[in-house]
């Protein structure tokens, strides 16, 4: 797995994770804004209240005794591919492997909240885990529409891949919603509130909130002026070969990945180029066990002569949404979903390849005042990770402050001269 960070636990999966149908539990990714949270099943019980008639408190065996459903899904991050815009913003800086394929198993949320009697004009549902915020950042809670919640296929899932679910992911119970970006998939659940007017918590009306259309790279866009980021777009991926690669002449070069979409709708089509898009063949398609699940494909090109390989996928679903080439620039780097292209050399013979991996740049010694304010919450990785201007740096340095870094409003200044310094803007 790529870590991007130790404290809180985000794990980005390879890109050879694309080449089984269900991704394994260990190499699923993992997106946590908090420190993974310790149940104790023998007290733990889901709590359903609001706007019901019937307030419940659910123990993990009254769940298990509800009738079991199975649901195939693609798990994911709304940020996933928010290391390839440019210019850059800050987060975690996935590539393309903040996703996974699992068979998810639990019962329907909406006969749980039968169970409570949900009353009329009920407009969202908002969930809450057992993690605790790090240190005075807001609690991590979602919500979604009520029709959304009563959907059949959205489930409270209590099994992975036919197994318990994994503390990392969530154990006891987490929400699956198909279809839509991770952050609605809430972990650790131990509260559901449904509500007569929509959630106002941080995580709704300031973050993980997207302005619907494309925008001038490197704007800001006011959140009142963007709605949640709900589905996904229909997105594929190329496995193997590697960016980079060489092929020889005469030899088959089989080329595989996966696509996925979201909402109701099934991909439609997968297209493969080998000239950059001038033409397109269609791939073998592979087993698709529902719309919410990804679908793999491959294809064999024997090259029959020396020369470079533009090489891309894209997939269109059934609702005629198609991958773009260029992307949808916005303020936080949701839901990209490019082309996905990658060069590989076709030559007579291929040359040895060094397995001695690069030696990665030595830093000195960073000052005390940027350990001592920067690191206790979290690593270095969440930093050395980004491509932020000066700008951008003092923004998260003050939201840093706000979310319990102590450090003096004389040291501020000293502390994003080091970021911008040592972390500047640069391309990709």
């Amino acid at each position: 797995m790529i870590v991007r960070s130790q404290r809180p636990m985000d794990l980005e999966m390879p890109l050879d994770g694309f080449l089984t149908e269900w991704t394994p539990v260990e190499r699923f990714f993992t997106r946590s804004h908090d420190y993974e949270a310790k149940v104790d099943l023998s007290s733990w019980h889901l709590e359903v209240g609001g706007t019901v008639a019937r307030p419940q408190k659910l123990t993990f065996e009254t769940i298990q005794k509800m009738p079991k459903v199975d649901m195939p899904a693609v798990l994911e991050c709304a940020g996933n591919g928010r290391a390839f815009h440019e210019p850059s913003m800050p987060g975690i800086q996935w590539e393309y492997g903040a996703v996974g394929n699992a068979r998810w198993a639990g019962v329907r949320l909406a006969e749980v909240l039968k169970l409570a009697g949900v009353q009329e004009k009920s407009v969202e549902v908002v969930f809450d885990g057992a993690d605790v915020p790090v240190g005075t950042m807001p609690e991590f809670q979602r919500s979604i529409p009520i029709g959304k919640a009563m959907d059949p296929d959205t489930i409270l899932a209590y099994e992975m891949n036919g197994e318990p679910l994994s503390t990392l992911h969530g154990f006891p119970l987490r929400l699956i919603v198909p279809g839509w970006a991770g952050d609605c998939w809430v972990k650790w659940l131990t509260r559901i509130d449904v509500l007569r007017a929509p959630f106002e918590g941080f995580f709704m009306k300031t973050a993980y909130r997207h302005p619907g259309h494309a925008v001038k790279p490197g704007s800001a866009v006011d959140p009142a002026l963007m709605e949640p980021v709900t589905r996904l777009n229909p997105k594929s991926v190329i496995a193997t070969p590697l960016d980079g690669t060489e092929t020889e002449v005469g030899k088959p070069l089989v080329v595989k990945g996966v696509a996925w979409t979201g909402g109701d709708s099934r991909i439609n089509a997968v297209d493969l180029t080998f000239n950059g898009g001038m033409t397109w063949v269609q791939p073998q398609p592979g087993p698709y066990a529902n719309q919410y699940a990804w679908r793999s494909w491959q294809y064999t090109h024997t090259p029959e002569e020396e020369g470079y390989l533009r090489i891309g996928v894209r997939a269109t679903d059934g609702a005629g949404f198609v991958q773009p080439y260029v992307p949808a620039w916005n303020p936080s780097g949701y839901l990209w979903n490019v082309v996905h292209m990658i060069g590989v050399n076709v030559v007579k013979q291929r040359t040895a390849v060094s397995s001695k991996a690069p030696e990665a740049k030595r830093r000195g010694e960073s000052p005390a005042i940027y350990r001592s304010n920067c690191i206790g919450c979290h690593e270095d990785d969440v930093i050395t990770q980004q491509r932020l201007s000066r700008g951008q740096w003092e923004k998260e340095v003050e939201k840093m402050g706000r979310w319990g870094s102590k450090f003096k409003p004389t040291d501020k200044d000293a502390i994003v001269d080091y970021l911008a310094n040592e972390f500047p803007y640069k391309k990709r």
